[in-house]
């Protein structure tokens, strides 16, 4: 198995491994897109509600991103070191923990439905729909964390073809299965938004089933035969310096999603309509920096493993011009369209003002946000995972949350819109010049 990441050049490398990547990220928005699409044909009050469920299907995603990362990270490095053993090792003892805990945590968050999402926002009109919904979706939470997982092994392994196909065709699956269960297509029973919540676990089943075939069968990296206990422990523990600190740092995403949801729902039904639509826009606008980011953190711990920091620090300054230029351009073109996106899901005209609102004020911070995730996937791929933590606790804990309250006493919901643009803005600032100056010490001190 070779280390496919270290060779060629730097700039056409990022981009060979963005493509597949593209795939994963353009599969992950499209099941939240395509939920709230056909969700939104039910009414402004399911809208609200899904708008209230993508906290808590964030966190408990991104629990299982962060082992995810670590077993990629972990992986990728003794690729560039040449251990398939120790590669299989880890791929094998990682997915085994991330199903312990996907069974805890869909235990843990069925117990606590219905006080957790009343203190998010719910009331009586949307937690009705939000408990249809979150009956099912923690059924399946041991299926959500082996897309993104996978798809990052794939990467590394350079085995680009199947890394897009087995994401690509889990999205259409549920792009398929959404009406007909939401709306009772084909003799179905119409489900509503319980439906949505039954496609996409089905569909994520069908993903995570291929990527345990491609594993067991194609890479044998999957191998059960030669597991033992005092082995396993050790990886937990080496997945886990990478997973709490990393899972964490996702974690405080939506965990400050749930705090901003909370603000704007003070604003009403309408509020939290255009806010949840908004939000699965601005993820469609991340696909294509989201996937160029994704594969950076395969692409720096291999080529940290193989003692190439000068390749990193070139990859960090292709990544986040790219990110910074991107942004822009959304910006600019959000701008102007922002009123017709916002019909794609309600032609409430209240709904569409505040949808237009938001996107007209925050997407000016994307190209800087994308610099501060970017800066984050650098950190974890040269083992500095509590610093990528740092960096978000940072910017959530001492800009978001404050400068959101503070907007929304000063200027109501527009503040809040603003304080996240200021947010973005200072963060990615930050971010830059903090690894710039540890990538340069760690050049001097390790010079290829």
């Amino acid at each position: 198995m070779t280390a496919k990441l270290t060779q060629s050049n730097v700039k056409s490398t990022l981009f060979r491994m963005a493509y597949p990547m593209l795939a994963g990220t353009i599969a992950i928005n499209a099941y939240n897109f395509a939920d709230t699409w056909f969700v939104a044909q039910l009414g402004i009050i399911p809208l609200a509600a899904m708008g209230l469920t993508f906290p808590v299907i964030m966190i408990i995603s991104f629990v299982a991103g962060g082992i995810g990362n670590g077993i990629t990270a972990l992986m990728s490095h003794a690729i560039g070191r040449k251990d398939q053993a120790a590669a299989s090792r880890i791929v094998t003892h990682g997915i085994i923990l991330v199903i312990f805990l996907s069974v805890i945590l869909s235990i843990a968050g069925y117990l606590t439905m219905e006080w957790l999402f009343m203190r998010i926002g719910a009331d009586n009109q949307t937690l009705p729909y939000v408990r249809s919904y979150m009956q099912m979706w923690y059924i399946g939470v041991i299926f959500t964390a082996f897309p993104m997982m996978g798809n990052g092994i794939l990467i590394s392994l350079g085995d680009s073809k199947h890394a897009s196909l087995f994401m690509l065709s889990g999205a259409a699956l549920n792009f398929i299965l959404d009406p007909v269960f939401i709306f009772g297509w084909l003799g179905f029973p119409a489900l509503g938004i319980f439906g949505a919540a039954l496609a996409t676990v089905i569909a994520l089943a069908f993903s995570s089933c291929w990527l345990i075939y491609l594993l067991t069968v194609k890479y044998r990296l999957l191998t059960i035969e030669k597991l033992h206990l005092d082995d396993f422990l050790n990886s937990c523990r080496r997945i886990m310096i990478f997973a709490i600190p990393g899972s964490l740092s996702m974690i405080l995403i939506p965990l400050s999603l749930g705090v901003i949801t909370a603000l704007v729902s003070s604003h009403g039904n309408e509020a939290l309509a255009a806010f949840s639509a908004a939000g699965r826009v601005e993820m469609v606008a991340f696909v294509i920096p989201m996937a160029l980011g994704m594969s950076l953190m395969p692409f720096v711990s291999q080529n940290f493993g193989a003692g190439r920091i000068d390749r990193i620090y070139e990859a960090k300054r292709y990544s986040t011009r790219f990110a910074f230029l991107y942004g822009i351009l959304v910006a600019v073109l959000f701008y102007f369209i922002s009123p017709i996106l916002a019909r794609i899901f309600t032609n409430d005209p209240r709904v569409t003002e505040l949808f237009s609102l938001y996107i007209r004020i925050v997407a000016f911070g994307y190209g800087m946000m994308e610099v501060h995730r970017y800066c984050g996937f650098i950190l974890t791929g040269i083992h500095r995972p509590f610093l990528a933590t740092a960096i978000n606790i940072i910017r959530i804990l001492f800009f978001l949350i404050p400068f959101s309250f503070l907007g929304n006493a000063i200027s109501g919901l527009q503040g809040i819109f603003i304080g996240r643009l200021i947010t973005d803005l200072t963060a990615g600032t930050i971010s830059f010049i903090w690894v710039s100056r540890l990538l340069k010490r760690q050049n001097l001190n390790n010079p290829a």
